[in-house]
């Protein structure tokens, strides 16, 4: 059963919330209106008038019945984050920043889905809205659209708001903190803006200015990665490197943790499984790059290979992006455990991409399951996670996401490979765009920028940059009836 008026209505909301955020580029458009030589407030303007009209065509579907069912809400949630996206591009179009409207709208999808890759070559000569705009739709797709919405306003009965939460918000399994979804949400979100607001003020005790402050916040608190200079971070002091370092590695810990800090149930955190293997893989990919690369950099002292080495592992496993050194030089030892970091990925319940950490605990719990059935057949495995048992839907649905991530990866390189780019730099992409990640290496680490694929390619990683960022299953069963023809019916029945 599909509530087609609810999902048309909160569509309609959804449009009406991105024309009210588009008012701060707006403002900030009007600040440095003398600064900048182009002045793209009048572009922001049309686009909020579109949205307005859009969804004011949507909401005139407002239903009697407000349930939203299993399915609605994964609909929902895919199709917000397309017409977010497709709508979000028309700035960069308007205002002549990116004129090709499929390379604006791969600039939007980089920016919401928190990826950070980018089509441009100079940021530097972009005005400040179109700035402040790439790096708040960051901070705007980082804890989730949906999540923000249901934060705000009361969207759905029947146990609705869990399905878009459940849609919307990475990891293998998504509880609620508090009884109500709702309530919830609005934890969540006071933890995301207690966390961006503490970095923004660290951030100005250094060599930022306020707008360079907000911007790189943005970045980090979605671990997204645009920058507003060229190098992305490397020409700021040590001591602001140092607050990003911090604030990405809080940022790809799963907000329970947080929460259950708050709470003051510091023993009862620091339990987590999934916490202690994140830092654990933090702390021996810094030491391994750090021993690997000062063979190459002698001239570096040791708290400048430190600071490197611990920079780029924290950009890369909590896919965030931003960088202060060119990791394509680093030696091929030191490329591989970030290639490995970028598909790793941060905890789940994080504004991190990649595969989560649980997933990967699971997966080797599940390996080694199997592998003492096999030595002792009678014996009774169960695997715990946190002291609790996992249910076996939680992993089958691992292994089940483990396989069509692969299978999404090996079709993406194939289609990628036909603009003949040499392998590193293919692969490097797919992996990035999935991953939303930003960087790669080969060309892409040399000319830092996606410019170069052919628009074939920019749609593939557009589509990639969607499934990583929703978690494959709320794109896939939008596209459900396209994959399994007539018998749509049946497979959209097994996952209500």
């Amino acid at each position: 059963m599909t509530n087609k008026r609810m999902i048309a209505y909160i569509l309609g909301i959804l449009l009406w919330l991105e024309a009210a955020v588009m008012l701060l580029p707006c403002i900030i458009g009007l600040i440095y209106m003398k600064a900048d030589t182009l002045s793209p407030v009048g572009s922001f303007i049309i686009s909020i008038s579109i949205l307005l009209a859009c969804g004011g065509i949507l909401l005139t579907f407002k239903p009697k019945d407000k349930t939203i069912y299993s399915r609605d809400g994964f609909v929902i949630v895919s199709l917000g984050w397309i017409a977010f996206s497709l709508f979000g591009a028309l700035p960069f179009t308007f205002s002549g920043a990116i004129p090709n409207y499929l390379d604006a709208v791969f600039e939007a999808v980089s920016g919401f889905t928190t990826t950070g890759a980018s089509i441009l070559t100079d940021v530097e000569c972009l005005p400040h809205s179109i700035l402040f705009w790439r790096s708040f739709t960051h901070w705007i797709g980082g804890m989730g659209v949906l999540v923000f919405l249901m934060a705000i306003l009361p969207l759905a009965g029947g146990g609705g708001d869990l399905y878009l939460m459940k849609a919307e918000s990475p990891g293998p399994d998504v509880g609620k903190l508090v009884p109500r979804s709702k309530n919830t949400a609005r934890i969540l979100y006071s933890l995301y803006f207690g966390l961006t607001l503490i970095e923004f003020m660290l951030l100005l005790f250094g060599d930022m200015d306020w707008f360079a402050a907000i911007t790189h916040t943005f970045g980090t608190a979605g671990t997204g990665g645009f920058g507003i200079k060229n190098d992305s971070i490397a020409s700021y002091s040590s001591y602001s490197q140092i607050v990003i370092t911090v604030f990405m590695i809080l940022f790809g810990v799963n907000f329970n943790v947080f929460f259950l800090l708050i709470c003051k149930k510091v023993k009862e955190a620091l339990k987590s499984e999934e916490l202690r293997v994140y830092l654990g893989i933090i702390f021996v990919s810094i030491v391994l790059i750090a021993i690997n690369i000062s063979s190459i950099y002698p001239d570096w002292s040791f708290f400048q290979i430190v600071n490197k080495s611990s920079f780029q592992v924290a950009s890369y496993i909590t896919t965030t992006g931003f960088t202060t050194t060119a990791a394509n030089d680093f030696p091929n030892f030191s490329r591989m455990i970030l290639l490995i970091l970028m598909c790793v990925g941060a905890c789940a319940g994080s504004t991190g991409g990649g595969f989560k950490i649980a997933r990967i605990i699971l997966i080797f719990k599940n390996a080694k399951r199997e592998i003492k059935r096999l030595i002792h057949p009678r014996s009774v495995n169960a695997i715990t996670f946190d002291g609790k048992n996992v249910d076996t839907d939680v992993r089958h649905g691992t292994n089940v996401f483990f396989v069509i991530y692969a299978i999404i990866t090996a079709l993406s390189f194939l289609i990628v490979s036909i603009d003949d780019v040499d392998l590193l730099s293919a692969v490097s992409g797919v992996v990035s765009a999935l991953n939303n990640i930003g960087p790669g290496f080969g060309r892409l680490g040399i000319e830092c920028h996606f410019a170069f694929f052919s628009p074939l390619s920019k749609i593939i990683f557009i589509f990639d940059m969607l499934f990583g960022r929703l978690e494959i299953y709320p794109m896939l069963i939008l596209f459900a009836p396209l994959i399994v023809g007539k018998n749509g019916r049946t497979f959209r029945r097994r996952i209500k």
